[in-house]
């Protein structure tokens, strides 16, 4: 192992300086490093500035234990080794664990294994240059070492790679040897919200025995912490903060940092009903609040706390694309004015895969939100699971070192050492729009809720906690120590802040109701709460033919000063072939409803696994040059443009992406927010934002929300896991008024379907199964005027037919309806009539009552699917669709959405077909 093994990047300034004083004036420099210097000098044949270091480290790794070298200059080396390991390693040796023994590591950083002792203490080093100090002794600069790396707050940041970062980060610890330095005033306040936090905890102990709430206690620090970066953020500039967070705290935060009125928690302690019969509500420690805050100094900052399942990482993607909405709407040029905050539990966010979905948007152009502060409440349990037993890795925030992110762990009970590291997290955010982690090491004082009895898996942890000093009564010990504050301080404050308490809880009781206020309500201004009648009411959404000529001309011509591909030049330039031909395909009539939209004031932002071109290369949205690659947006050229279009390919993910497009759908209904799956079935991996989101968020939460999901769908002989994207599970899902799903047939169907979200006056979920083989199937085209003047028809009525002579009425959906559309055409059925449902939720049943009454001599009514019995919509119908006795034209039940063999596949489709037909073949 060569003995300078430890010369690198890392002290090159530190060599740059010493070296150009000696090139300078060689009797300047302390005689050791001036013979090593001359050897270096014989050694190299020019002098190369920009290597010269480099060659010097490399030189000094070289050098023979000979007497070239002195005792001395061999000292200065070790030196800078002990630093180095300071720097690397010194966060394994830190006093953060406030209730247990830390685990020991091997080599420690005594002296002797660095090749120097206690006999070198007294001596001089020019070493402690690289610190920033003049020449030092050992003991001065193994004391500063030790402050900074080694007491409260143990730092991670070497694996960074900029030199600039990490040498922002050294100039920061080495103020004030990073320690804490706060005057009296300052530390009252500190002590102020720290008693906040520990008396509100205390006072819904006593008030409510046995109650749910995931209490803050062993982590009260958290609050004057949280309390501290939103004054100095609104300082910095900061307009917005978002934050999301698991249960552990949640009521805390929300009384003591967003200003929640206690009675309204004290209201839902008492399980009151809700003020509104709209919405069935949440659990206490599920909700959240917007609210308006006037810091110390009379700045006001808008601060969100998102809502939240009991997923308990699900809500960092969603206060992603909360702040990215937020920064794109009010300061696209300025993300810094936005900021993100992420509280995680430790046994969460070392165990949940979302977390790295998470953490690798950070810096992805369709993603990143400048930085985002991650804290966890590490409670060193999660649930009952110890924490050796709940990661591989050493710390629980490891997974921070994917995008080379620093990570602060901090000794919970040191309520200065945690507000000064989310002090330096938030410089570090602002300074280099990047995420920091601050590693809150605390405890849980109770089981995972407090009707839970955690001596049962941890017996001797829970011993010691017992016995154990709150946060605040540890810090105001010291502060009567330092005379700051005398005995009587504390059981002041605390009376005051009880003493409001109580009134608040004496005012809660004397009301009947509960009241939730909405999330996020200045977003949502004029926007009205609907039910399924509303959802079924006709909307306009004709558009001016003249706004269409326009848009068609410009997304059907290239620039002419660049080369494209020639399929390119002819997918562009056949638009308006088709167009003018009124035989609109899909992927034109999709691009002229943004289009239209973009003229009208909304924004378009879809995002998801290659939408760009779409994964059957049927959109194009961005188009690239043959010979540079250089991207063009066609829809940015629209003349009369008044939104903003937005699309990326989003990288491999569907869970943190869906997500992150839930919450800025949330934080902007003013844009289209579209989400596509690569396949139907690829939302799957989004399971739990679509159960736990989507699907409910209205209902739970009283939170409105437009998002999109396009889900290709359609049986095409494409295997098991290309066929379906699983309509019965939304489907399954549907109830009263909580999101729209359809299954269209038409270019045109869609290109209002799209229109129709937004032109209403309120927002709902949109579940689409799109086509695949439809995108180019010649009979799916639709005529100008059916785009200009039509409007979104949620059932389609067999027009083709003499109603008279129909004895058999077929109900089908999306693209079922081409392939029984041939075999009728096949067979010469004209007595065969085939309805489109393109709307199944809600079912359009008054349209569908109309329809039946039209075919006097029918006798025969089907429900035909290309789905397996089990799968698909016929579940659905069996529930909702009464209004005639009607059979079933399907697969039987299978586990598998789909065979693999295409020729099994492909005789099962025909098998369902021929039932339509036959109701003989019924099974």
């Amino acid at each position: 192992m060569d003995r300078f093994s430890f010369l690198n990047a890392a002290h090159t300034e530190f060599f740059a300086d010493l070296y150009e004083q000696y090139l300078q004036n060689p009797d300047t420099v302390e005689p050791s490093w001036r013979a090593f210097f001359q050897g270096f000098d014989f050694g190299m044949t020019t002098y190369d500035e920009e290597n010269a270091v480099h060659q010097l480290a490399n030189y000094a790794a070289n050098v023979p234990q000979n007497g070239q070298v002195s005792d001395k200059l061999q000292k200065e080396f070790n030196v800078l080794k002990l630093i180095d390991a300071y720097r690397t390693r010194g966060h394994l040796f830190t006093e953060t664990n406030p209730v247990r023994d830390r685990r020991t590591y091997t080599p420690t950083l005594d002296l002797e294994n660095f090749g120097l002792s206690n006999a070198d203490l007294d001596t001089v080093f020019d070493a402690a240059k690289i610190l920033g100090h003049q020449p030092q002794t050992l003991k001065e600069i193994l004391v500063h070492l030790k402050n900074v790396y080694c007491q409260h707050i143990g730092i991670e940041y070497m694996y960074m790679r900029s030199p600039e970062v990490i040498q922002w980060i050294q100039n920061k610890l080495n103020i004030n040897d990073n320690l804490p330095n706060y005057d009296a005033n300052q530390k009252k306040s500190i002590l102020g919200k720290l008693n906040e936090a520990v008396s509100f905890e205390n006072f819904l102990h006593t008030k409510y025995v046995g109650q749910k709430r995931f209490s803050l206690e062993g982590g009260e620090s958290l609050i004057p912490g949280l309390d501290a970066v939103i004054e100095a953020a609104a300082e910095k500039g900061v307009e917005h903060f978002v934050m999301g967070m698991a249960h552990r705290g949640r009521l805390n935060v929300l009384a003591n940092i967003f200003g929640k009125a206690t009675q309204d928690i004290f209201s839902e302690f008492d399980g009151k009903d809700y003020d509104k019969e709209y919405f069935d509500g949440d659990v206490k420690y599920h909700l959240g609040l917007t609210s308006e805050r006037v810091t110390n100094s009379g700045k006001k900052i808008n601060i969100n706390l998102a809502p939240n399942p009991s997923h308990l990482e699900t809500v960092g993607a969603v206060i992603e694309g909360i702040t990215r909405a937020k920064q794109d709407k009010y300061f696209p040029d300025d993300f810094s004015k936005v900021l993100p905050i992420a509280v995680h539990g430790d046994a969460a966010v070392a165990g949940q895969g979302i977390v790295y979905e998470i953490v690798q948007m950070a810096q992805l152009d369709g993603y990143k939100t400048g930085g985002t502060i991650h804290i966890v409440i590490n409670n060193q349990v999660g649930f009952t699971t110890n924490y050796l037993d709940a990661r591989s890795s050493t710390y629980c925030t490891d997974v921070a070192k994917v995008t080379l992110s620093p990570v602060l762990h901090v000794n919970a009970d040191d309520t200065e050492a945690v507000v000064h590291a989310m002090l330096f997290a938030l410089d570090f955010r602002m300074e280099f729009g990047r995420d920091v982690f601050i590693d809150l090491l605390g405890y849980r004082k109770y089981g995972h809720n407090e009707g839970d009895e955690p001596r049962f898996t941890q017996p001797l942890l829970y011993k010691i906690i017992a016995k154990h000093k709150n946060p605040r009564d540890i810090y105001a010990a010291k502060l009567i120590a330092d005379g700051i504050i005398d005995n009587n301080y504390i059981a002041q404050i605390e009376s005051q802040y009880k003493e409001k308490l109580d009134e608040n809880l004496e005012a809660s009781r004397k009301k009947d109701l509960t009241i939730i206020k909405p999330f996020m309500q200045d977003e949502w201004q004029g926007f009205e709460q609907v039910s399924d009648d509303a959802m079924l009411q006709k909307v306009d959404t004709k558009v001016d033919k003249k706004q269409l000529d326009q848009i068609i001309e410009t997304v059907s011509t290239l620039p002419k000063d660049k080369k494209f591909i020639n399929k390119i030049s002819k997918i562009v330039t056949d638009r308006k072939t088709m167009y003018d031909n009124n035989a609109i395909d899909w992927g034109t009539a999709e691009t002229l409803a943004y289009g239209t939209l973009l003229t009208e004031g909304f924004d378009v932002r879809i995002s998801g696994q290659d939408v760009e071109r779409g994964t059957f290369s049927h959109r194009h949205a961005l188009v690239k040059v043959e010979d540079s690659e250089e991207e063009v947006v066609l829809l940015d050229a629209l003349k009369d443009k008044k939104g903003k279009f937005n699309i990326f390919n989003s990288f491999l993910s569907e869970y943190g992406v869906l997500g992150f497009d839930y919450g800025y759908a949330l934080a902007n209904p003013n844009t289209l927010t579209i989400w596509e799956a690569q396949f139907g079935d690829f939302s799957n991996g989004a399971q739990i934002m679509i159960d736990q989101y989507i699907s409910c968020g209205e209902d739970k939460w009283n939170n409105q929300n437009g998002i999109v999901l396009l889900l290709p769908h359609g049986y095409e002989g494409q295997g098991a896991e290309h066929s379906s994207a699983r309509m019965e599970r939304y489907l399954q899902l549907c109830a009263r008024h909580n999101m729209f799903v359809a299954d269209c047939t038409t270019p045109a169907n869609f290109f209002h379907l799209l229109r129709r979200q937004m032109k209403t006056n309120f927002r709902k979920p949109l579940v689409v199964f799109s086509p695949k083989s439809l995108l180019r199937h010649p009979l799916c085209v639709s005529t100008q005027e059916e785009l200009y003047n039509g409007q979104f028809q949620e059932t389609i009525d067999d027009v083709s037919v003499d109603k008279k002579k129909v004895k058999t009425v077929v109900f089908c959906t999306g693209k079922f309806y081409y392939d029984i559309l041939a075999e009728r055409e096949n067979l010469g059925r004209n007595d065969v009539a085939l309805v489109r449902i393109e709307q199944l939720f809600p079912l359009p049943t008054e349209q569908l009552k109309e329809i039946i009454a039209s075919y006097p001599n029918a006798d025969d009514f089907v429900w035909a699917q290309e789905e397996p019995k089990n799968m698909g919509a016929y579940s659905y119908m069996l529930m909702n669709f009464d209004l005639v006795p009607w059979r079933l034209a399907s697969l039987k039940a299978y586990a598998a959405p789909a065979a693999g063999s295409h020729t099994r596949d492909r005789r099962r489709h025909a098998d369902a077909i021929r039932m339509v037909f036959d109701k003989n073949l019924f099974r």
